[in-house]
């Protein structure tokens, strides 16, 4: 019996359903959830197993995992090698990438299913759609939807098939389940099995009372920064100290400021470091994304992300120069 591994987002639906329909449609044996900071930190790790021979994998899966210009060479080189060791990898993903290193990953015998068109669930459904049924166009519908992409062209073809209502109570839901279960790695597997055996996320047991818990911790965290939001020209921003991350409270802080760019981050002692969480409006008419990869990336950090939805991580005595670059490009 063949090996197969795939290695998904941990942060959001569309990693999440991600890993549960190619679950679904490869009969993977072992998913494993990650986020940016541990993700080639785990893939060293696979890797090393399989040369050392203790471990064969015979399929991986790697979805929904951007690079940054910090770590997209060391990512290419692990894929190299896991391939040179008989393994077949699959990357799918829909965040910018450079045209040379998506050249590199095809060249080295990767097979890429990548597009910033739609969402990597979207991806997944429309590339293996046979596979498939209605279960699993709502849940690629739901991820389009929790990574505001549910416009795009396949994505909105796929939501129209749903009642609204129902498809945005249950991404929602799901949403605020995975992000209050990121320090609980059994409950995440638990939903990646649920989704992969048709469950909807009303039925996956504790769910809405997690995501219901998680919508009060988001609220009280809210209301106790509206006095501390710092307006600069283009940016506003904010620390939070709670454990909610701040991909939670950015959206309310664009909403709140009027600001066309939005920015929260929490302080890391341990790693004397900024984790950090932006958004964009619509009178945002720059790719975010780009300006922060190469902005964290001349200050030492590493970041990147979407037009409208990106992260990064600075060293603490850089983050005022990054606020103050970020504002400045934000126009």
């Amino acid at each position: 019996m063949k090996n197969k591994v795939c290695i998904s987002h941990k942060e959001d639906v569309d990693g999440v359903s991600s890993a549960a329909l190619i679950k679904t449609a490869f009969e993977v044996n072992t998913v494993i959830l990650v986020d940016y900071a541990n993700m080639i930190k785990t893939l060293r790790s696979m890797v090393s197993s399989v040369q050392e021979g203790t471990k064969k994998i015979d399929e991986l899966y790697v979805c929904d995992l951007g690079l940054s210009k910090k770590n997209e060479n060391e990512f290419v080189k692990i894929l190299k090698q896991m391939i040179e060791a008989k393994c077949s990898v699959t990357y799918i993903d829909h965040h910018d990438l450079d045209k040379k290193l998506l050249a590199e990953l095809k060249k080295s015998g990767v097979k890429l299913l990548h597009s910033t068109k739609e969402c990597t669930t979207i991806h997944i459904y429309n590339k293996y759609k046979r596979k498939f049924g209605s279960y699993q166009a709502f849940l690629a519908a739901a991820a389009a939807l929790t990574d505001y992409l549910e416009t795009r062209p396949i994505a909105s073809n796929l939501v129209s098939r749903f009642d609204r209502q129902f498809l945005m109570l249950e991404a929602t839901a799901l949403s605020y389940m995975i992000s209050s279960s990121q320090h609980d790695s059994d409950f995440l597997a638990t939903i990646v099995e649920d989704l992969s055996q048709k469950k909807y996320p009303h039925d996956i047991e504790g769910g809405f009372q997690r995501a219901e818990r998680h919508a009060r911790k988001v609220l009280t965290v809210v209301k106790s920064i509206e006095n501390s939001i710092i307006l600069a020209k283009n940016l506003a921003h904010v620390q939070i100290n709670s454990e909610l991350p701040s991909s939670m409270v950015v959206n309310f802080v664009l909403g709140t400021s009027g600001k066309p760019v939005a920015l929260v981050y929490k302080a890391k002692d341990d790693i004397n470091s900024c984790i950090i969480s932006i958004r964009g409006s619509n009178e945002c008419k720059v790719h975010l994304g780009r300006i922060v990869n190469d902005l964290s990336s001349a200050l030492s950090g590493s970041g990147g992300g979407h037009e409208k939805a990106c992260g990064a991580v600075i060293p603490k005595d850089k983050f005022p120069e990054f606020i103050k670059q970020l504002d400045k490009k934000s126009r």
